[in-house]
């Protein structure tokens, strides 16, 4: 099983930038991947989708971060990262990386941001 490792989280201001980092524990087989992301939770069970590549060279974006965020992996596919730009107190929450393949999906630990005003 893969275990995802984040990073890059912690306090920042408004208006500053932060990088988040999830490494896979080992190498990821790409034909068997469908697509990596992050998450952040919302009311209830669900965790909602901020940002994803998917097989295809299809990039999602959800409508409260375009423009300000960039999602982008390694070149093996093992590592993928999300930029933030231009934060705000309404991004605070613990973000989730994801991978998804056809082995199922699995889930990194979470890596918490806090913006304060």
């Amino acid at each position: 099983q893969v275990q995802l490792l984040e990073s890059g989280g912690g306090l920042v201001q408004a208006g500053t930038s932060l990088r988040l980092s999830c490494a896979a524990s080992r190498r990821v087989d790409v034909d068997r991947l469908y697509s990596m992301g992050w998450y952040r939770p919302v009311p209830g069970p669900q965790r909602e989708l901020a940002a994803q590549f998917s097989r295809g060279d299809r990039t999602d974006y959800a409508d409260f971060v375009k423009g300000r965020i960039t999602i982008s992996a390694d070149s093996h596919w093992n590592d993928v990262y999300l930029q933030m730009d231009n934060l705000s107190p309404e991004d605070t929450a613990l973000y989730f990386c994801k991978f998804s393949t056809s082995m199922g999906a699995c889930w990194g630990q979470g890596n918490q941001i806090t913006v304060s005003s």
